[in-house]
């Protein structure tokens, strides 16, 4: 499919020529072409073939239309009617009619609509059943959020390590995810696809929490098992003192949120993150605890990626209930409409992005757990 998208490029790129050598010929002046970032603003055009491979990936139910909609009025008013990048609609049961009508209105950009495969949406034959009905309702009688949901932890696990399988992402490079109901509150004029594109950037956030412990009482137990058995797989020592305060006996809970992320589907499509991933699975925590994918994403970027490949869009506003990421500068008032002084970045619970900005520079030195 890749050879195909670049050789639609060649092709588009040879016929004009062609015109232009026609109308100069005939003396017949050419109209300058309108570039934004230095791309050809037609590449934006709805259907056109655009500069990077990228796409708006939604894991959303059919009851969550009337959510979807106005995220999709927010992200559309806010940045895609200029850039018309498409959609992927994923859900693990069939869109309706419905869904699909009003969804499809509300852009001009191609949209997609996919089924998970049942073996990215249930239980894998490793997990006791029967013991994970019991390890939910010891975390009910603990009041964990979600501690009964049995799709949440389809959720948790899919969007952990089978989104970027799905067929209909097998030719995308960029996937900038999407939830229901969330509010972007400034106006976005470029193109982070292709900012991140162009600086080798993996994964991009708005904000940065600690997790709840109750979630997560194994994951980092099982991650020191991954790194102990797997010499050299911390890449970067700086990641390892972003997740833990104490030289990686215990996690400290900070991950990126990830009902907003943009990212690099390499990364995750890689042999680090795979492995990565199928050990977690194997140990069984997205279902007899509640690991989330925000915390497993965040994990395996702070150890496999340098900072410089990891960037925050302080510049977006963003919100997803309770927390708001809304730029500082006074300049970001000209476009926003968010308040300042209530963004996420102000508080301690949402204090990892801080602390990842303030990490030195990166550097290829391992982590004293993989010596």
């Amino acid at each position: 499919m890749g050879v195909k998208y670049i050789a639609l490029n060649v092709c588009v790129a040879a016929l004009f020529a062609l015109f232009a050598r026609w109308f100069d010929s005939h003396g017949v002046a050419i109209p300058e072409r309108v570039l934004r970032d230095g791309v050809d603003i037609e590449m934006y055009a709805p259907g056109a073939a655009k500069p990077v491979r990228a796409a708006f990936v939604v894991l959303v139910r059919n009851s969550e239309l009337s959510g979807m909609k106005q995220a999709m009025r927010q992200i559309e008013d806010r940045f895609n009617s200029k850039f018309n990048y498409p959609y992927v609609f994923l859900n693990d049961v069939p869109f309706t009619d419905d869904f699909v009508a009003e969804t499809t209105a509300m852009t001009r950009a191609n949209v997609s609509y996919g089924v998970i495969p049942t073996e990215h949406w249930s239980y894998p034959a490793w997990i006791n059943q029967t013991h994970a009905s019991e390890c939910r309702q010891s975390m009910e009688k603990q009041g964990v959020f979600y501690a009964l949901s049995e799709s949440y932890r389809h959720m948790c696990r899919f969007n952990s390590g089978f989104f970027f399988r799905h067929p209909l992402l097998s030719d995308i490079e960029y996937y900038w995810r999407i939830e229901p109901d969330v509010e972007y509150s400034c106006d976005i004029d470029y193109d982070p696809f292709l900012y991140m594109s162009r600086r080798g950037i993996k994964y991009g956030y708005t904000i940065a929490l600690h997790e709840y412990p109750e979630t997560i009482r194994t994951l980092w137990t099982t991650v020191k098992s991954l790194i102990a058995s797997r010499p050299g797989f911390v890449r970067h020592a700086n990641g390892m003192a972003w997740l833990s305060e104490d030289g990686g006996d215990t996690y400290n809970g900070c991950h990126f949120w990830s009902n907003f992320e943009i990212g690099s589907l390499d990364f995750f499509r890689s042999e680090e993150y795979l492995t990565y991933f199928d050990y977690l699975d194997q140990a069984g925590g997205f279902f007899y605890e509640r690991w989330g994918d925000a915390p497993v994403h965040a994990i395996a970027a702070a150890l496999l990626l340098k900072k410089e490949e990891v960037h925050w869009f302080e510049d977006i506003g963003y919100y997803h209930n309770p927390w708001t990421n809304c730029p500082q500068s006074p300049e970001s008032r000209l476009r926003c409409h968010c308040d300042p002084e209530k963004s996420a970045i102000h508080h301690y619970w949402a204090s990892c992005t801080q602390s990842w900005l303030a990490l030195p520079s990166s550097n290829s030195s391992q982590s004293a757990l993989n010596r």
